[in-house]
C-alpha cells in the first residue's frame, strides 16, 4: 500500500512538475509519426534550435535536427529549448535538447536527441509527453486506435506501436492517463 501510495505520489509530482496540459486536438496530430507528416518537397529554414548546433559546430546533424525540431514546433508560437551541447569533437558526439512548446490553451514537453557517424548518417529520437484527462483504455482507443497493440511493459503501462519505431506508452495518472510516444528516425 506504501509502495502505490508513494507511486501515484510521485507520479502527481511529475506531472505538476511537468506543468503542462495539452490541446487535445494539437496533441493528437503530434501522436503521428514523423515521417508521415514531413515533407521532401522543400526543407525549411533552420531553426533556432538548428541554429545553436551549428553555431556549436554541430554540422552532420543539422539537417535531421531542423527535420524532427520543425516538426514538433510547428503551429507553435515561442517555443523554447536548452540544449545539451558535447564539450569536445561537438560534430561527433550525442545532442540532445528539452523544448518547451506552447499549444493554443496550454504547453507540451518535448525531448529530442541526436546521434552522428550512424549507418545512415545521423539518427535521431524524440518522445513527447501528453497528459489525458481520459483514462488509459478510453485514450488508447480515441487518440491511438490506428496503432497496433503490443504488450505491455510489466503490469501498469500498455503499448501501441507503429511498426519497428515508433512506440506510444500509456501510464495510468490517477483518474488520467499520460502517453509517452517514442520515435527513433533513421
Amino acid at each position: 500500500m506504501f509502495r502505490k501510495k508513494l507511486l501515484s505520489l510521485a507520479l502527481v509530482a511529475v506531472i505538476f512538475c511537468l506543468t503542462f496540459l495539452v490541446s487535445i486536438s494539437i496533441a493528437a496530430e503530434k501522436q503521428k509519426p514523423l515521417k508521415t507528416q514531413t515533407s521532401t518537397s522543400q526543407t525549411p529554414p533552420p531553426n533556432g534550435i538548428t541554429q545553436a548546433a551549428m553555431k556549436a559546430g554541430i554540422n552532420s546533424c543539422a539537417g535531421r535536427i531542423n527535420q524532427v525540431t520543425h516538426f514538433l514546433i510547428t503551429g507553435s508560437t515561442g517555443a523554447g529549448a536548452t540544449v545539451f551541447l558535447p564539450n569536445d569533437n561537438p560534430d561527433r558526439q550525442l545532442f540532445s535538447a528539452s523544448i518547451e512548446i506552447p499549444l493554443k490553451d496550454n504547453t507540451a514537453y518535448a525531448s529530442v536527441s541526436f546521434a552522428p557517424n550512424q549507418a545512415s548518417g545521423c539518427n535521431g529520437m524524440y518522445e513527447t509527453v501528453v497528459y489525458w484527462p481520459q483514462n488509459c483504455t478510453q485514450v488508447a482507443e480515441k487518440q491511438f486506435g490506428a496503432f497496433q497493440k503490443a504488450a505491455p511493459l510489466s503490469r501498469n503501462i500498455a503499448v501501441r506501436e507503429s511498426g519497428t519505431t515508433v512506440k506510444i506508452f500509456l501510464m495510468p495518472a490517477g483518474t488520467g492517463c499520460v502517453s509517452i510516444k517514442k520515435e527513433i528516425i533513421r
